[in-house]
């Protein structure tokens, strides 16, 4: 759970915000807000490297070694002294000896002369170039070497060309994917210091959901939005506290929201936040912490909550998305999901938005983000195109399955016409 020293009220943090309305939220505002209300997790754990992939590294990492250790060849072939090669006709050279990987070498080389190598071997003292194999001719114990089929230097990798020891190798902040550990392992380090996983309480919310399981019934849905969340959350490399479904009851939230904050770092619902609903959810929110409504001027997914539920001396960041399945995977794709990468530690950069032409003629009316559900493809001359995915309500699930992004049109942007440039957050498998 994190501890929090001096933090910000919800109050606080609006008055640093310029033009902040919460009943007219730009989804900038939201990321701004968020990027002071949410304070990242210092604890920190040893971890064997083997099972370290996806967590965030704590600490600096200097490397205690250079790799590669020495210079060695790029490929088999024969190693040679570069400045023996001639541009005018063929060069002739006598093979010495065979240098392997795993040992020196341990003759000497005199003019006119080199070494069969290994891909890996230690270069021979004073050369300083590979003849790869398929490059030269072999006749018994010489090789002959083309003229502008090699210059000095070629196929030999430097010592410390990829890491030099005393250099930092990684930086706190960094997610360990497998080209990372694979470095780290390289260093010979068989242990790293990540910053512990996050962990995210998550509950529905409404009378009108059903659990898998339960029989169906009149005017209820099955809960959608725990999965969804659920695979999410656990996606980014939190760890997922699942609270099931909450009925819109005074008692059993506040026995759900004290439940999750005693456990949680950071707390998502979905349902109850909207206009016209029933009003349970929000008042137990504003009665256990300091939330803020939002009305966020985007589609889908306007109507958000966020804040700080209280325990004591510590406190879980909140979360209350919108109920529409849709709306809660777009809401946290552009808002939890970097709240979360912040609250875990990684310094992640912001999704990248692509620019792609669109296929059709999309409605948009200025004053507002929308996110659509695009399907992303190559035209016949290469270029990038996006479709959407068809009905675009914030209830069609469906349409999230078949996309492989999402078309980003812009707060101040308007209609679209075919062939149009739009920006697309494409899916990296977080969402």
């Amino acid at each position: 759970m994190t501890t929090l020293s001096t933090p910000l009220s919800l109050n606080e943090i609006a008055e640093r915000l310029q033009g902040y309305d919460p009943q007219a939220l730009s989804a900038q505002h939201v990321n701004d807000f968020l990027a002071q209300l949410v304070q990242p997790v210092r604890e920190q754990e040893s971890l064997p490297l083997m099972h370290a992939h996806g967590r965030i590294l704590a600490q600096d990492l200097v490397s205690p070694i250079s790799v590669p250790p020495h210079d060695n060849s790029a490929m088999d072939g024969y190693a040679l002294r570069g400045a023996e090669l001639r541009t005018d006709r063929p060069k002739t050279f006598t093979v010495v000896g065979t240098a392997f990987a795993g040992a020196a070498w341990q003759g000497s080389v005199h003019a006119g002369e080199c070494v069969r190598i290994m891909t890996g071997a230690i270069m021979p003292k004073g050369l300083d170039t590979v003849a790869p194999q398929e490059l030269v001719k072999a006749e018994g114990d010489s090789v002959h070497i083309t003229p502008g089929v090699l210059q000095a230097g070629d196929n030999r990798r430097l010592l410390g060309e990829d890491l030099m020891a005393g250099q930092p190798a990684l930086h706190a902040g960094s997610r360990l994917g497998p080209a990372a550990c694979g470095l780290l392992a390289s260093l010979g380090l068989p242990t790293v210091t990540v910053w512990r996983k996050p962990k995210v309480a998550y509950f529905s919310t409404g009378d009108e959901i059903l659990s898998l399981g339960e029989s169906p019934r009149e005017g209820a849905v099955y809960d959608s939005n725990r999965y969804t969340v659920a695979c999410m959350v656990k996606a980014l490399g939190c760890e997922l506290i699942d609270m099931g479904v909450v009925r819109d009851e005074p008692a059993a939230l506040e026995q759900a929201f004290m439940q999750a904050a005693d456990q949680a770092d950071a707390i998502i619902t979905s349902g109850g936040v909207s206009v016209g609903e029933a009003d349970h959810t929000k008042a137990m929110m504003k009665k256990l912490g300091d939330v803020a409504f939002w009305r966020i001027a985007m589609r889908p997914g306007r109507p958000m909550a966020v804040g700080r539920i209280q325990r004591a001396n510590r406190s879980a960041v909140l979360f209350g998305l919108p109920g529409n399945p849709v709306a809660v995977m777009v809401t946290f794709a552009a808002f939890v999901r970097p709240a979360l990468q912040h609250l875990m530690g990684w310094q992640a950069p912001a999704l990248p938005l692509l620019k792609a032409k669109s296929t059709e003629a999309l409605r948009k009316k200025p004053g507002r983000t929308e996110y659509q559900r695009g399907i992303v493809s190559s035209n016949a001359v290469g270029e990038l195109q996006v479709s959407i995915t068809g009905n675009q309500g914030s209830g069609v699930l469906s349409s999230m399955v078949h996309a492989n992004g999402l078309i980003v049109l812009g707060h101040a942007q308007g209609n679209v016409a075919v062939g149009d440039e739009v920006d697309v957050m494409m899916f990296d498998g977080h969402l």
